[in-house]
């Protein structure tokens, strides 16, 4: 790989706050080496179209503050033609341009891999609010995102209250639930549904119809864009409708949309943005190239995109035949392993937020003065079972201390019921319902359950 001169910057796909302030850090970065780094306006499509822009300080300026992208996206079908992507290297040739930096998600990855394997070499910076890249635990744009979500939640939250009124919001994502769990933590969601973690329809309506009871007046419910209803329908606009249904609760439908991508970036995504992109110049500085900058542990690293891209597919259970075969059994174990990892993540995440919200409501059900509360923990496996009980623990205060006084694994039955009515204790599920017996007894001893 000879000397670099010249860099090009892009931008591609959908846009995510943060992405300036790497654009910024590419030029600054470049500079301070002795070299020239220009922008490519519109993505992969400026590149076909040879539109090229000088990254002079003034054209940067005021870009680390605001958001989308001061040099533009655009979504490229014909860069994915041999047509197309002669022209983006006849672009490069004729503007002396040496290499590239990409910022974007996975499909402006998969374009960075095409233009390093026609001779362009080419590093990827992560840029989405959808933080579906598997092989980074943060992309750019995250944590912008979902604080403007969870401000535009904390409003619904104020009107819902004054009006007895239910929100069911859908958040962007695609078929990554990331960011409508965490908005849904932060906002303290009655329910959150994703496309990773099964979801109980029945024991949610269920535990809404109990927190009306309780005197809960706003009820809110996330769901990702990516989860569908049984008639084909976006999944929150269905359920938005058996709340009202089943329920009996007045419900809204909000789709907050594009909002999402907009505002000025948070700090946290200023300062990574900034870290990835001076990361992504070293790179190539190194002779290195094919690559995608990633955080993983709080620490800012390179991954090769080839690798990044299938155990994205892995993850997202969308890998074709052969996908793996040029990889070797300790790269896909490695892999297999990441997946594994970011699943258990969210099913923590999922635990802590379920538990975080029955307690909330049976801590307000109690009446001062009570001292302790007995819980009896039932969930569908063994990890999951401890994940709660731990959890559950976690949530004492000083006004009441939570007792464990039984963890099992299996469904709800009429023995739990027994326990906890001499325990005077509430039963607490994950993953798992109470069979008839359980129910009739929970009736007649007064046993509070929660699933």
């Amino acid at each position: 790989m000879g000397k670099f001169r010249k860099i090009g910057v892009l931008t591609s796909g959908g846009d995510a706050p943060g992405v300036n302030a790497s654009v910024r850090a590419i030029a600054r970065r470049a500079s301070e080496q002795g070299l020239t780094a220009v922008g490519i306006e519109g993505g992969y499509s400026g590149l076909i179209a040879n539109k090229i822009v000088e990254l002079t300080p003034a054209k940067l300026e005021n870009v680390i503050n605001r958001g989308g992208t001061a040099i533009y996206t655009d979504r490229c079908p014909e860069f994915k033609t041999e047509e197309g992507m002669r022209k983006a290297i006849e672009t490069c040739r004729k503007n002396e341009i040496d290499a590239i930096i990409a910022i974007g998600g996975d499909g402006t990855f998969r374009g960075a891999t095409d233009l390093t394997n026609h001779g362009i070499p080419t590093i990827g910076v992560t840029g989405t609010i959808d933080n579906d890249i598997t092989a980074t635990d943060y992309t750019v744009g995250f944590d912008t995102a979902q604080n403007t979500a969870m401000v535009m939640i904390d409003r619904l939250r104020d009107t819902g209250s004054s009006h007895a009124r239910g929100c069911v919001v859908e958040l962007m994502g695609r078929d990554c639930g990331e960011l409508a769990l965490r908005v849904g933590i932060a906002s303290g969601a009655d329910a959150i549904v994703i496309p990773e973690i099964p979801f109980d329809e029945e024991a949610a309506l269920e535990n809404l119809r109990l927190a009306r009871a309780g005197g809960q007046r706003a009820i809110i419910v996330c769901v990702s864009e990516g989860v569908t209803a049984p008639d084909g329908r976006p999944y929150a606009e269905y359920f938005n409708e058996k709340i009202h249904e089943v329920v009996g609760i007045e419900s809204r439908f909000i789709r907050l949309a594009h909002v999402q991508r907009g505002g000025d970036p948070t700090a946290r995504d200023r300062i990574t943005a900034s870290a990835m992109a001076a990361k992504a110049i070293d790179l190539l500085l190194e002779g290195k190239s094919n690559l995608v900058v990633c955080e993983r542990n709080s620490k800012i690293v390179a991954v090769d995109i080839n690798w990044a891209l299938a155990a994205d597919r892995l993850y997202k259970n969308k890998l074709k035949p052969g996908d793996l075969d040029k990889f070797s059994e300790e790269e896909v174990n490695a892999m297999r392993a990441l997946a594994d990892q970011r699943r258990e993540k969210q099913r923590q995440e999922e635990l802590n937020a379920n538990a975080r919200v029955n307690l909330d409501e049976l801590f307000h059900q109690i009446s001062e003065g009570v001292q302790s509360l007995n819980i009896v923990v039932k969930a569908d496996v063994a990890g999951s079972a401890e994940a709660v009980k731990a959890s559950l623990l976690k949530l004492s205060t000083d006004e009441v201390k939570v007792n464990i006084i039984h963890t099992a694994v299996g469904g709800i039955t009429e023995s739990d019921v027994m326990l906890a009515a001499s325990s005077k204790a509430i039963i607490v599920g994950f993953n798992v319902r109470p069979d008839k017996n359980a129910l009739d007894s929970a009736e007649r001893n007064k046993v509070d359950i929660r699933t």
